[in-house]
């Protein structure tokens, strides 16, 4: 048996049955690297040599929800709850709610665009921009699962599809390795390529904002903070409007800048401090309070830090096994010069492998080196390949429980406590934008 199919099966039936995403990573590794004629101690070993890898993204996760939680503490939540209810009309009339509904969803999906390629921050925004809205999306009585579409979205159709931030690296990625491994292309044929692949991910937004998840979904509204506090407490004044607004931009414009989130986030932090202190002069916040705030904080995002360290241990134990390219080549006999079963056949080892590692920008280099060749023995367009390997790279990436690309959207989603991951973000996510990219990859390896 392949070592990366048994990691990758057991890893997402774990999830799947509500074990805890930690453990699925690390028993799912065990399998693979059992599977692989490792011993256990042996896995154990390369897992462990493997957390470092996301450490510094764990990092920036806790001082982002840290961050979240003393923004909600300026008054900007309360604020937008009263431009929500505004909006909609306090009445809340079905027509009304249900157009505001979709402009939400459909500016989400536009501001996450903008983080991959104009402004490429990628998940850095989340943590800032969604928990304060939170209960702005309660009031739209709003299912958080659409939202999270609307989020992966964003995450991942504009790195794909433009060359632009997040996107040149990716079509970078692409254009090298297929070189590399013989193929002569140029950087202004993959957007090419990639277009029908990503028209089937706007139409499985569509189909996810307009059908699967229209019907109101109800949340209760609670506090970011484990604090008891008076709702007193969060009533918005210019001062903390001003500083709040300014925080966010600091925090946005040095992650731009700098490339480091950690350091833009604590930026943002030292701000929000500034705040505090004229609180403390007030006497209305206690040095100690905004201790324990921004621990609150830090807890909040504690889970997707944990996630994105064992991911690195996972990732490392698969490509470890050597198991990755034997996976490649055992398919590559039975498919002879079937160009329809070759397609299908290589955008699902994408979805394996990519589902395992949690990231597009890594598979490419992987499945590069062996799809090239194939996709030549077999017949395929120069055109071709290029759309079967960046989407077979993109593949499960939404929908893999290790994906900054789903650990992002349910960081914001859940810091009231009610949006679980696998259910609410993985799951939605990989039936609308997994299996469209299967079909649209497979259309445009066909026509190309």
């Amino acid at each position: 048996m392949n070592a990366v199919v048994i990691a990758v099966l057991v890893m997402i039936g774990l999830s799947l049955a509500r074990i805890h995403v930690v453990i699925a990573l690390l028993v799912g590794a065990l399998a693979g690297g059992l599977t692989a004629g490792f011993t256990t101690m042996e896995t154990i070993e390369i897992f462990t040599n493997g957390l470092g890898t996301n450490v510094n993204v764990a990092l920036s996760y806790a001082l982002l929800g840290a961050f979240a939680v003393a923004i909600n503490y300026t008054g900007l939540p309360n604020l937008l709850v009263k431009a929500a209810i505004k909006v909609v009309g306090k009445q809340g009339e079905d027509r009304r709610k249900t157009l505001t509904k979709v402009f939400v969803l459909f500016l989400i999906a536009f501001v996450a665009s903008l983080s991959q390629n104009a402004v490429p921050v990628h998940i850095a925004f989340i943590p800032i921009l969604i928990p304060p809205l939170l209960k702005v999306f309660n009031e739209l009585a709003m299912d958080r699962r659409a939202t999270a579409t609307a989020l992966t979205f964003g995450l991942k159709a504009p790195y794909i599809l433009l060359p632009a931030g997040y996107g040149l690296i990716f079509h970078e990625i692409i254009v090298e390795n297929m070189n590399e491994s013989g193929a002569a292309i140029e950087m202004g044929m993959v957007p090419q390529a990639m277009l029908i692949p990503v028209l089937g991910m706007f139409i499985g937004l569509l189909f996810a904002i307009f059908v699967t998840y229209r019907k109101p979904r109800n949340y209760e509204n609670k506090e970011l903070s484990d604090q008891t506090l008076k709702e007193s407490d969060y009533s918005y004044s210019m001062p903390g409007i001003i500083l709040g607004v300014i925080s966010i931009i600091a925090v946005l414009y040095t992650q731009v800048e700098t490339g480091n989130m950690v350091f833009s986030a604590l930026i943002g932090l030292l701000i929000l401090y500034i705040y505090f202190a004229i609180l403390h002069f007030q006497k209305k916040l206690s040095f100690n309070d905004s201790v324990d705030l921004m621990t609150d904080g830090m807890k909040m995002l504690a889970f997707i830090a944990f996630v994105m360290i064992a991911a690195g241990g996972f990732a490392e134990v698969i490509s470890e096994t050597g198991h990755v390219q034997s996976l490649v080549e055992a398919t590559a006999g039975p498919i002879g010069n079937n160009l329809a079963l070759g397609a299908i056949v290589m955008l699902i080892i994408g979805l394996f492998i990519t589902m395992g590692i949690g990231s597009s920008f890594s598979t490419i280099p992987i499945i590069a080196v062996i799809f090239v060749p194939l996709a030549e023995a077999i017949g395929f367009s120069p055109m071709a390949t290029i759309a079967l390997i960046g989407t077979a790279g993109a593949l499960g990436d939404a929908g893999s429980p290790a994906s900054d690309s789903t650990l992002g959207p349910t960081a914001g989603l859940n810091a009231d406590g009610q949006h679980n991951h696998i259910w609410d973000t993985c799951v939605p996510t990989f039936i609308h934008f997994n299996l469209p990219l299967i079909l649209f990859g497979w259309i445009a390896a066909m026509i190309l």
